[in-house]
């Protein structure tokens, strides 16, 4: 399998993105989706990307499609970021799960976000079946969602 089965981010997305991260600035939300910013590894600029979370048992979990994403590799090495919906903010703990504690959240994804789906489906070659998505707990990254208090 390994980065050869992955595909390219379609080319719709960074403009897409843009588009939902300006709408949601102005206060109008969209479907699902929330922004998370986190610091940039680098230059500890914050750096935002549309993303939208699903709940399971209660709690909080953000997908991240690619391992390689930078967003992805930002928030790992954060441990923290922003989370926001229209005007709504509120900072976060993202905590990484493991590869076995991923595949019961992966699983639940396309039920609970249907609209993500295609996206996988172009990286990976993937139906919308649970099992499928499950599979990918090795190279999909899932972060629980924590409040941070105060």
């Amino acid at each position: 399998m390994g980065t050869s089965s992955e595909g390219k981010l379609p080319g719709w997305l960074k403009p897409a993105n843009r588009l939902v991260i300006a709408l949601q600035r102005l206060g109008l939300p969209i479907g699902t989706m929330h922004l998370i910013s986190v610091p940039g590894r680098k230059t500890s600029k914050m750096r935002t990307t549309p993303v939208s979370p699903l709940t399971v048992d209660s709690q909080r979990y953000i997908v991240g499609g690619l391992e390689r994403a930078d967003w992805v590799k930002n928030a790992r090495a954060a441990g923290w970021g922003i989370l926001a919906r229209g005007r709504k903010e509120e900072r976060v703990r993202l905590v990484e799960l493991s590869v076995e504690e991923r595949t019961s959240i992966l699983r639940e994804f396309p039920r609970k976000v249907p609209h993500g789906v295609q996206l996988f489906r172009r990286l990976y070659g993937i139906s919308g079946d649970p099992e499928e998505f499950a599979s990918l707990a090795p190279r999909c990254t899932v972060f629980r969602i924590e409040r941070i208090e105060g």
